[in-house]
């Protein structure tokens, strides 16, 4: 008979296989104009939309984003969301931030937002929303038990997970939507337990980030 240690070796050596087999990723690109050589000396920025009727996109999917990018090519100059937002306040506040493409002219909306704009170099606001969410799968069970002689957790606990987002980007100096980028993510999330619970996250979010990461460095870089 195998024991519970040896048991729960096999099982948490054979998990990371079959997770990552489990984590699909569907991307679509939408390009209305692309840049031919890059965007130069010109800075890009990232910003999450945060909607009160909708999950609000977190500063961690767009950081890890920007991250990517800066990684992938160093000459891109991507701004961090948040110094963004501190230097051009209020204007991309929730309540105040411009919705659609229409609503964008600095000139109009405010000449010190113009001023502002131009003076950071920026060529593209990139807009993403969405969220990275897990629904347990039904049937799945765990339990842990405490008694005199110690205790330990027994059981198969499983969940998936889903990222989506969508990235839309506008051009500061045309006022136009110039590309659209989604990435939809699903992967299955494991804890088995023999004794100790061993959990086995599916990278669902880390592929949105990168999968997201990959296509706009792709706009962005004159090296892609």
């Amino acid at each position: 008979m195998m024991k519970a240690s040896t048991l729960l070796r096999t099982i948490a050596s054979l998990l990371p296989a079959v997770l990552l087999g489990c984590v699909s990723a569907t991307v679509d690109e939408m390009t209305f104009l692309e840049p031919t050589e890059g965007i130069g000396s010109s800075a890009v920025v990232i910003l999450g939309r945060r909607d009160s009727y909708k999950p609000d996109t977190s500063f961690e999917f767009i950081g890890c984003v920007a991250e990517h990018i800066r990684k992938g090519d160093e000459s891109v100059r991507v701004m961090n969301e948040i110094e963004f937002l501190n230097i051009t306040y209020p204007w991309f506040e929730p309540r105040n931030a411009p919705k659609e493409v229409a609503e964008w002219d600095p000139y109009q909306i405010d000449g010190l937002l113009a001023e502002k704009i131009e003076d950071l170099n920026l060529k593209y606001i990139v807009w993403i929303e969405g969220s990275t969410s897990e629904e347990r799968t039904p049937g799945s069970s765990l339990s842990c038990t405490v008694g005199p002689g110690g205790g330990g957790c027994f059981g198969f606990l499983t969940w998936s997970n889903t990222s989506e987002y969508e990235a839309t980007i506008w051009d500061t100096e045309s006022d136009s939507e110039v590309g659209r980028i989604s990435a939809d993510v699903t992967g299955q999330s494991y804890m088995p337990a023999v004794v100790v619970p061993v959990p086995i996250v599916a990278p669902v979010f880390d592929t949105a980030c990168d999968s997201m990461g990959d296509q706009l460095l792709q706009y962005f870089s004159a090296h892609h």
